[in-house]
């Protein structure tokens, strides 16, 4: 990096050394900011998480959504965030039947992190299977292949350190509405169903998008929030592809330049004819 160049946010620089052909030289290198997130709802702790320290209130919406501690954005009260030396605590106040009570023993995760299912108690607060998703638009190859590209020009966090996963929101016709990015995969999804919460954008009429495997986690976000079509630049897992096509939702897998799979209800791709 050029000297002066200030980093974008969620980024920082620290000395390398490089050692090619047997010589070491010193230089920066950039590097994505990992920090602890603890959750607490309502008073009591639900789970802590590394995450980039950016879009945090769009965190905390979009995981209280996904994992189905409010039925909706209306219901939380409040969010604060705090900065501390160890991490960032963030407090979700929510409103309505169970307001001010702390959430049950069995669903409390703590240590928990981008993985997904550590810190769960019992198999069946692993899967959780999604509501049916709603039918969504009619998308084309074009479309698909526009927010794929348009995606590339909005990840500020990886053009800076190559170490970051995206989660894009675009309208039926291809353009990118929303991003966010973070350390986890999950945690860039969850900031950007918050985010699209927060701002009040139906998840019912345009695709995601999201620069990482389909895990079962990632199906189950989505379908959680609403969206019907969720496009990955790489492998579904075997999970996600049975939830996703138990829930109603199209899921497509290696995305790229003039090709993808698609992997359920391919109905909603317009020229993806099957024979």
């Amino acid at each position: 990096m050029r000297d002066g160049d200030a980093p974008p946010p969620g980024c920082v620089t620290r000395p390398v050394w490089r050692v090619e052909g047997g010589r070491a030289t010193e230089d920066l290198d950039r590097l994505a900011e990992e920090v602890p997130v603890a959750m607490h709802v309502d008073g009591a702790s639900f789970a802590v998480m590394m995450a980039s320290p950016l879009d945090i209130e769009d965190f905390a919406r979009g995981f209280a959504l996904t994992e189905g501690l409010v039925p909706s954005v209306r219901e939380i009260a409040a969010i604060e965030v705090h900065e501390m030396l160890e991490g960032v605590r963030v407090d979700v106040r929510r409103t309505g039947p169970g307001a001010g009570d702390a959430p049950p023993a069995d669903r409390l995760l703590p240590g928990r992190s981008g993985c997904g299912i550590c810190g769960s108690r019992e198999l069946e607060d692993v899967i959780r299977h999604p509501a049916p998703v709603a039918a969504g638009p009619v998308v084309s190859h074009a479309a698909i292949e526009r927010a794929l590209r348009d995606l590339r020009e909005r990840q500020p966090i990886n053009a800076f350190t190559g170490s970051v996963h995206a989660a894009a929101w675009a309208t039926a016709e291809g353009a990118i509405v929303r991003v966010r990015e973070d350390v986890g995969r999950h945690n860039a999804l969850d900031k950007l169903i918050g985010a699209m919460a927060s701002e009040g954008l139906t998840t019912r009429d345009g695709f995601a998008v999201i620069t990482s495997r389909a895990s079962y986690e990632m199906v189950t976000k989505a379908a959680a929030a609403g969206m019907p079509l969720l496009v990955a630049i790489s492998a579904p897992t075997a999970l996600a592809v049975h939830l996703a096509e138990s829930c109603g939702l199209t899921l497509v897998g290696f995305a790229r330049p003039g090709r993808f799979n698609i992997y359920s209800h391919p109905e909603r791709l317009a020229d993806a004819a099957t024979g």
